[in-house]
């Protein structure tokens, strides 16, 4: 089984991803690999097919997702963003996390779904902005951009992650 996402779809290793070529890649080797064209094989011929499949899926999964894709595109150059451990960030970059902070809670306690509304769509260009700074330092390579990606990477978890929960305030006080 191959353990590259992008030699699984025949992809150029780098962030910048034709979506439809993807599409197209994981369609043909889910087709190929999908259980349901082994269901008369033996148990170990259906069990690499099911192994096969559920490696498509997730490596579709990954390729997918631009914050995932880079994680993985880094971790293939042997960049790990230690996510779980290395929390230090720009100090700018703090504030501006603690302002939305404030903002979603300022919003959610006045049950104001106009202003979270308004800051879901700042942290939307916000994150579109910054995947195509990320993007940017991965395609153009190097050990400086791809340490500078994986501060960038570790940014945007935290937009994602807020921007996650602006989303579910929203549901919670339309809902």
């Amino acid at each position: 089984m191959k353990d590259d996402f992008f030699k699984l779809f025949g992809l150029p290793a780098q962030f910048a991803i034709d979506e439809a070529a993807l599409d197209a890649a994981y369609r043909t080797v889910q087709s190929q690999a999908h259980p349901d064209r082994f269901a008369h094989a033996g148990d170990a011929e259906r069990r690499v097919a099911m192994q096969w499949a559920a490696h498509a899926n997730e490596a579709y999964r990954t390729l997918r997702q631009p914050l995932k894709r880079a994680i993985y595109l880094l971790g293939l150059r042997g960049v790990d963003i230690q996510a779980e451990n290395n929390t230090a960030m720009a100090p700018d970059f703090l504030m501006q996390q603690m302002e939305w902070r404030e903002a979603l809670q300022d919003a959610v306690e006045a049950r104001a779904v106009d202003q979270l509304d308004a800051l879901l769509a700042q942290l939307r260009r916000e994150k579109r902005e910054r995947h195509a700074a990320l993007g940017a330092l991965l395609d153009a390579g190097g050990a400086d951009n791809d340490a500078a990606a994986g501060a960038a990477a570790r940014q945007l978890m935290f937009i994602e992650k807020i921007e996650h929960d602006t989303s579910e305030a929203i549901d919670r006080l339309e809902g």
